[in-house]
């Protein structure tokens, strides 16, 4: 599957696109996370991110996630067991509830 199939298969906007490739550059968010949010899964993103990418860039992200702990649930600390503010009511609404005084 390329870049323009998961496009087509998910109906992602340029929006969208851009949120993931955020998601994927950020240590701390795991590919759960993305998948959770947009329904990809972690091969979707990388050849996702490969497409958005300039190669050499590419290369240095994949370098720098490959078994990256933060990126894979199953690596993570177990009292590390969300991925989202406790302050945001889900993830895919991306924005604080009332804030406590």
């Amino acid at each position: 599957m390329n870049a323009r199939e998961i496009f087509e298969k998910y109906e992602l906007t340029d929006r969208d696109v851009n949120r993931i490739v955020e998601m994927a550059w950020e240590d701390r968010t795991p590919f759960d996370a993305i998948k959770a949010q947009f329904g990809l899964s972690e091969a979707e993103v990388i050849k996702l991110m490969k497409d958005q990418m300039q190669l050499r860039n590419w290369q240095k992200w994949r370098a720098r996630v490959q078994g990256r702990a933060t990126k894979h649930r199953q690596l993570r600390e177990t009292e590390v067991n969300r991925f989202k503010s406790t302050r945001q009511r889900d993830v895919s609404n991306n924005r604080i509830s009332k804030r406590k005084s």
